[in-house]
């Protein structure tokens, strides 16, 4: 299993929200490209950078943390927050995005997204499937629909997307354990999913659960920054 450890951008700074709510912040470091050095040096190799004012305004704000990380790191980064066009889509690439997470636009847009699986690689993409009282959340998570989530996983893995990451919103920042059962029950119903599973890790024992319960990664950001799990632990 890969392990993801989260940048989340807000005002230039990392920081980590509770249950995706921008007025519960907390603030944990203000140069994102250091602490993706320190992660590297851990012996990470993958990053999970999101762009929570672009989630916001519905644009993609922090491309010049996503290339000072790639010009300065070896990470690989998947980016998301705020690709809601063609556009924004092309810049996050041409930054240096080894793939971009595609979550509000692939729910309320399939035709878009189709295209864009169409033009850049089902590769590139990673499926963004925020979970909020069982109905996918879109927005940055600031509204939930009414849309389940079985048929729009199925609609994807027909057009060739593999790799998905699934938050529960509930447990995310709450250090309070991850939707082991969820993610059990989508990769029984959709065993050639690479799930990445988001929200709610707080130890170590979190990670082997999730691995023994077949997610492809984990995406670990609260849980670090609060010295639940060391990077040291982390590196073994």
């Amino acid at each position: 299993m890969i392990i993801y450890p989260a940048i989340d951008l807000l005002d230039g700074c990392c920081v980590r929200l509770s249950q995706g709510d921008y007025d519960r912040q907390s603030i944990y470091a203000d140069d994102p490209l250091e602490m993706a050095k320190r992660f590297e040096a851990t012996g990470i190799s993958e990053l999970h950078l999101v762009d929570l004012e672009g989630a916001r305004q519905k644009s993609v704000v922090h491309l010049e943390v996503l290339k000072r990380i790639k010009d300065q790191t070896g990470l690989n980064v998947q980016f998301g927050g705020g690709i809601k066009s063609r556009t924004d889509a092309e810049k996050v690439l041409e930054a240096g995005a080894d793939r971009m997470i595609v979550g509000s636009l692939a729910v309320q847009d399939p035709k878009e997204v189709s295209a864009w699986i169409d033009a850049f690689g089902s590769e590139k993409i990673v499926l963004g499937a925020d979970l909020k009282s069982g109905k996918l959340a879109v927005n940055g998570w600031q509204e939930s629909g009414d849309q389940d989530f079985d048929p729009f996983l199925k609609f994807y893995l027909e057009r060739g997307i593999r790799r998905v990451l699934c938050t529960d919103v509930a447990r995310d920042g709450m250090l309070a354990g991850p939707a082991i059962e969820l993610y059990k029950s989508i990769l029984e119903k959709f065993p050639e999913t690479e799930l990445l599973a988001s929200g709610g890790v707080s130890n170590l024992d979190d990670l082997r659960e999730l691995e023994e319960a077949g997610c492809f990664g984990a995406v670990v950001g609260k849980a670090i920054y609060e010295g639940k799990i060391k990077l040291e632990e982390l590196s073994k």
